[in-house]
């Protein structure tokens, strides 16, 4: 089988399907980018309890993580909060901080280790789906190169404003200003979601400082890009408040559009998988944690067989969890970002659901494992 895509999700499923029983010369890894390009990408991810359980039954967790004990959510300039602990649910962690690299490194090894194909660099050109097969021509390094696959995973997601129109769309008009910042008093291993009238900024602690996501309209996060690190920092701390003290020093930031763009797509031998399957808005930090999921399943799958059949029923088995959490991230990142009276109402929610234990648990539940 073929999996497009040699990022997180698809080096997990190839390293898993090994784990399975499934031969490694029957997997083949495609990726534009070569492991060395990969594994200096310096961005930040969260990683809920459950995508650590993952990882290390395939040897690959990542020993550069900072583990998340609380999460702090609140609404700006309203009543009202909510806060996750890990002691209320005997977990070491809540979740993980860690570098795409250094995620990407751990599985590329394991790959190796485990004698798993990977063709890279090299693009897809075509892809020809028969009734038993599918054909695909690569551009291996600037040869044409033939491929006959059982099955082809596609789990090369790219950027939201990059990709192909799926059937549920919609643009935030929202943009995330990713940076690190260090501020002058940390509470150590509490991660914050701070939800503003543009939307909810994020704080995760990495090391000694926090992996920042702050969601703003586009023409402010130009502005915010554009100032020195001392105003930058002035602003981040007049719209996240003094929690964790006055913020001291800056990365130089990215920015990235935001939007939700989802299919679970599926034909009788092509299938797609996390970020492919569904961009979601950063909001809960999501996107990997569910892509994780979906490798969990279509790994034992396929396992079983590389059909048809399975991959059918991967796409029942998996729409229930998809759609809980794309509703969660999609409601989220809507309902708390703007300026209406109903707000006060919002910031209420949150203090009620630290009371009731029980809305609490399924919000943490939802945030650490998916909708089992």
């Amino acid at each position: 089988m073929a999996i497009c895509g040699a990022g997180p999700a698809g080096m997990a499923l190839a390293a898993l399907l090994v784990k399975r029983g499934v031969p490694a010369h029957r997997i083949a890894l495609i990726d534009a980018k070569t492991l060395a390009q990969a594994s200096t990408d310096p961005r930040s991810l969260a990683l809920s309890w459950g995508s650590r359980q993952i990882l290390e039954e395939i040897s690959a967790w990542p020993t550069a993580a900072t583990a998340i004990e609380q999460i702090h959510v609140s609404r700006r300039g309203q009543f009202g909060r909510s806060l996750i602990d890990r002691k209320d649910y005997d977990l070491p962690a809540l979740g993980y901080v860690t570098r795409y690299g250094a995620i990407v490194t751990a599985l590329g090894a394991e790959c190796e280790r485990a004698g798993i194909v990977s063709l890279r660099p090299a693009r897809v050109l075509t892809l020809d789906e028969q009734s038993d097969a599918v054909t695909l021509i690569l551009d291996a390094n600037g040869a044409p190169q033939t491929l006959r696959a059982a099955i082809v995973v596609q789990a090369e997601g790219g950027l939201f404003n990059e990709q192909l129109v799926r059937a549920v769309n919609r643009d935030y008009q929202q943009t995330a200003i990713i940076a690190q910042v260090r501020s002058s008093t940390p509470p150590p291993h509490r991660a914050y979601e701070r939800f503003t009238e543009q939307g909810p900024l994020a704080l995760l602690p990495q090391n000694d400082e926090y992996s920042l996501v702050w969601c703003v309209r586009p023409q402010n996060a130009d502005a915010l890009m554009a100032l020195n690190d001392k105003d930058f920092l002035s602003a981040l701390g007049q719209a996240f408040g003094d929690r964790v003290g006055s913020f001291t020093h800056a990365t130089p930031r990215l920015g990235f559009p935001l939007g939700l763009n989802a299919a679970a797509h599926s034909t009788a031998r092509t299938v797609t998988i996390g970020n492919a399957a569904q961009t979601l808005h950063p909001v809960a930090g999501q996107g990997l944690n569910l892509g994780l999921r979906d490798v969990t399943v279509l790994a034992r799958l396929l396992a079983q067989g590389a059909t048809p059949e399975k991959l059918a029923q991967y796409t029942e088995l998996r729409q229930r969890d998809r759609s809980t959490t794309v509703r969660l991230t999609d409601t989220m990142a809507r309902v708390f970002a703007n300026e209406s009276p109903l707000q006060g109402l919002l910031g209420l929610s949150l203090a009620a659901i630290d009371m009731v234990g029980p809305a609490r648990s399924l919000l943490a539940e939802l945030m650490m494992y998916g909708r089992r």
